[in-house]
């Protein structure tokens, strides 16, 4: 029976990755994404436009103007000479943010009067506003320290696990889960979804193999390209953006392959489900785009409503992702992966049992 499930893994991996074109789109994907990703998918916030109305003809409005000029996150600095300009600048999207300063700014700091400087930021960019409006704020501060105007208090600030803010260092680690879904999920769909295609089905039903066996025949494959794809993520990551791997590499291959156990049970039940390649292909994708939103890559599981915050417990990526970021960045061992490790366990076995339920049913 052993020999009789070696050959059938291995016709699955021949018909997965046998055919140049099926490598191709196994690999050319991946490649893609991890050179891509990581530098479109950024939080960052580099070369904005900030638009300045200075009424101020003083030192302290030259010192900031300066200040900005000098600051990577805004590469053109948009002069305008009127309220209304200052205004029509967010309107119209020129700028990210607004300033406006005051005509007594630079009087109020010299004899240490208050000084107030106006922000307006563009809503319709949220995120990168909040981030230009936090430099702003920091040059502000650096601007009134340099006219004398020293603070009542100072807050020291160290980041942890990323100290030069590399928004890299966040995006690489979620991709070994996020891209790994994609190859290992598509390959368990169709595996089953091919055979009843082509008709096939049928015939591995009534073969020596149990159905047990034929779901480990048709899990194994996905398990194997996932950590074959997670492999080459990884590669990437550690020598071509220089990512540390401050934890156990042996400990981030396990989690793949639970990860991938995981995936293989979702994937046979959507191709267990599914009369053709296409509905499969459909399946796969309307799994990947909610858990990946309820992952906690994009926001914080947290942050989001209780009822989904229960889902996203159900989701096999929420505990990769940070297991992922744990062993690159925190320096994991085992012993702190094994919070997340058995959750995706527990998924496996629930969704390899469903499926081998729903093989079961294809023959009584």
């Amino acid at each position: 029976m052993f020999k009789r499930l070696i050959r059938l893994i291995i016709k699955e991996l021949q018909v997965t990755i046998g055919d140049k074109k099926a490598r191709l789109m196994l690999m050319v994907p991946v490649l893609l994404q991890i050179l891509v990703f990581p530098q479109a998918a950024t939080l960052e916030v580099k070369n904005s436009t900030v638009a300045i109305y200075n009424q101020d003809e003083g030192l302290a409005s030259v010192e900031i103007l300066q200040r900005l000029s000098q600051t990577p996150a805004f590469g053109k600095i948009l002069a305008v000479h009127s309220d209304a300009a200052l205004q029509d600048s967010i309107d119209s999207q020129q700028a990210l943010l607004a300033l406006r300063l005051p005509a007594d700014l630079s009087r109020n700091l010299q004899t240490g009067r208050p000084a107030s400087v106006q922000i307006l930021v563009d809503g319709r960019r949220s995120n990168s506003g909040q981030i230009a409006s936090g430099y702003v704020s920091q040059i502000l501060q650096a601007a009134r320290a340099g006219r004398g105007v020293r603070p009542t208090s100072t807050v020291s600030i160290r980041h942890l696990y990323n100290p030069n803010l590399d928004f890299k260092w966040h995006i690489v680690p979620s991709l070994v889960g996020i891209i790994t879904t994609i190859g290992c999920l598509t390959v368990t769909a169709l595996s089953v979804a091919r055979e009843r295609e082509e008709g096939t089905f049928d015939q591995l039903l009534v073969s020596p193999l149990t159905p047990g066996y034929i779901m480990v025949g048709k899990a194994i494959p996905g398990v194997l390209v996932a950590l074959g794809q997670a492999g080459i993520i990884i590669l990437v990551a550690l020598f071509g953006y220089r990512l540390p791997m401050t934890g156990s590499i042996l400990a981030l291959l396990t989690a793949v392959i639970c990860y991938g156990l995981a995936l293989a049970g979702i994937g046979l039940f959507i191709s267990s489900l599914s009369s053709n390649q296409q509905q499969a292909f459909l399946g796969v994708f309307a799994f990947m785009s909610p858990a990946v939103i309820l992952s906690g890559f994009v926001s914080p599981i947290e942050n989001m409503p209780l009822v989904f915050q229960w889902i996203a417990r159900m989701n096999p990526l929420s505990y990769f992702v940070p297991l992922s970021k744990g062993l690159f960045l925190k320096g994991f061992g085992f012993a702190e992966a094994w919070p997340f490790l058995w959750p995706m366990l527990v998924i496996a076995a629930f969704t390899l049992t469903v499926s081998l339920f729903q093989f079961r049913r294809h023959i009584a």
